[in-house]
């Protein structure tokens, strides 16, 4: 597949299915169009995958145009395994979510189109190269999903829509400014010639040179600068104390939206650590590790605690899509730690790294899956989905719940899932390298499979109310739907290896990136 532009057909074919979804007008032909443009999109991100070589870990697929040279604007695109990763996961998260939104009559072709132009920004992010192009497609993705919020969310929209909106754009203005800190310092927007300067030992030197700080060391500029970009992407992830938007916000969205969010949108920050903080601010991140390795606790601590606070179900899966979240923080600073030369804690760095990009891609893979499920709870309830409405459901609905249980069990890391090897490489490297957070975040595994437990024992467990008595199970249909993401649930719970052998590489190398 060398020689043509793959990565720019791929970020234009969801645009044009979009455009293409607005000019209709009509619901019913935006659906099947948003599902042709969502699938083609999956079946060039499957050719692109056929095609890459992993073992480099090195971008494969480039393009590179010059825009504005005055200006250090490229159009610089291209994909490694992380990238690569990210595209499939988006790609399967949209067809999950145009076929969780199916049925549903409120949802027009501007709900569609929007889909569309969020899956775009998407791409767009997970392969541009340059910061003013990567900070459109950025932009773009938050756009879209304010307006899904907003328009088709539950009571409360305005409000949650409002609050995602102002915390992703402070985090936004945060990585604006930082980025434009750099290009007075160095003339460069482009990911990979300041990663090369970082690499070189010049970063620094640039900054204390053509900023003129008094009294400020290069060091301590890229210090400031790698604080301000790391707040864009916090809020984003979200890291706690940067999250309170996020529960909000997945409430009140259409369920549908938000499989959008936290399956895609929320790998943006995490995205944005290994891309770009990682190989431009190695040395900072290295300093910051300790902040930071706490920060990753509480992300994944309080949440867990919080969600089994909670008796909405939205609001559990909202907390406990923090937590997995924070289990790759814990990954990422257990990579960031300085050991020596230790081979045998290089290794275990090379672990963990793994095991951050697999959960990226099972975490987003499982809470949309959990979320979907959220849908057809409601649409069978009458929107109901608090714990205490239901009860015995196994008895009305034994497929409902047998498939619902094999995605909350994923989630609750049972080994045979794809919620496990993620989570036992990141375990697996941080124990060695960061013991005592490690050995706290334990807590947050076990208050995982309270909350999760909880849910089975409410909503499918004990006697079945009269209310529920003819509560419907899965149409043929919607277990058709539900069975390709399910069942990759249990291909990746036996055989990680399909995801690893793509991505490995691209650990090495972020790992490579870094002092030992």
């Amino acid at each position: 597949m060398s020689g043509a532009p793959w990565i720019t057909l791929l970020t234009l074919l969801p645009l044009a299915g979009g455009v293409a979804a607005l000019i209709t007008r009509s619901a019913r032909a935006a659906r099947w169009i948003s599902a042709a443009f969502g699938g083609a999109a999956l079946l060039l991100t499957i050719a692109l995958w056929h095609s890459f070589s992993p073992a480099s870990g090195i971008l494969q697929f480039q393009e590179r145009h010059a825009w504005l040279p005055a200006l250090g604007l490229e159009y610089h695109v291209g994909a490694d395994g992380l990238g690569l990763l990210m595209l499939a996961l988006s790609a399967i998260v949209v067809l999950m979510s145009i076929a969780a939104s199916w049925k549903n009559e409120e949802h027009g072709a501007l709900y569609y189109a929007l889909v569309l132009f969020l899956e775009a920004g998407l791409f767009g992010t997970f392969t541009a190269l340059n910061f003013v192009h990567w900070f459109l497609f950025w932009e773009l993705s938050l756009i879209p999903a304010f307006f899904l919020v907003r328009l088709w969310g539950g009571p409360a929209r305005a409000r949650a829509a409002t609050q995602f909106f102002l915390y992703t754009m402070v985090g936004s203005v945060a990585l604006l400014l930082a980025f434009l800190l750099l290009f007075l310092a160095t003339g460069s927007f482009d990911f990979i010639d300041l990663a090369g300067l970082a690499r070189n030992g010049q970063l620094s030197g640039l900054l204390a040179q053509n900023l003129h700080w008094p009294g400020w060391s290069g060091d301590e500029i890229a210090a400031l600068i790698c604080c301000g970009a790391f707040l864009g992407f916090a809020v984003k992830v979200p890291v706690v104390p940067f999250h309170t938007w996020l529960p909000s916000a997945y409430a009140e969205a259409p369920s549908s939206t938000t499989m959008l969010l936290t399956g895609a949108m929320s790998k943006m920050g995490l995205y944005g650590f290994l891309r770009v903080l990682l190989p431009i601010f190695p040395a900072q991140m290295q300093h910051l590790q300790t902040p930071l390795l706490w920060l990753a606790v509480a992300s994944i601590v309080l949440p867990a605690f919080a969600a089994w606070a909670q008796t909405d179900l939205k609001r559990i899966f909202a907390y406990s899509s923090i937590n997995h979240l924070g289990y790759c923080l814990l990954g990422i600073c257990a990579v960031l730690r300085v050991t020596g030369a230790n081979t045998a804690l290089a290794a275990e760095k090379a672990a963990a790294m793994n095991g951050v990009l697999l959960q990226m891609f099972n975490h987003g893979l499982t809470a949309a899956a959990l979320f979907w499920f959220v849908a057809l709870l409601e649409r069978r309830s009458g929107g109901l989905r608090g714990l205490d409405d239901f009860g015995g459901l196994r008895k009305a609905a034994p497929v409902f719940c047998g498939l619902m249980g094999i995605a909350l069990f994923s989630s609750l890391g049972l080994p045979g899932l794809n919620g496990f090897p993620g989570e036992f490489l990141i375990f697996k490297g941080s124990f060695p390298l960061t013991p005592r957070a490690a050995s706290i975040s334990v807590l947050g595994l076990l208050m995982t499979a309270v909350f999760l437990l909880t849910i089975l024992q409410k909503v499918f467990s004990g006697p079945l109310s009269e209310r529920w008595a003819a509560f419907p199970d899965l149409t043929t249909a919607e277990r058709a739907l539900l069975l390709p993401a399910l069942a990759l649930m249990l291909v990746l719970g036996v055989y990680p290896q399909l995801i690893l052998s793509l991505v490995n590489g691209t650990a090495l190398q972020l790992v490579s990136q870094l002092r030992f």
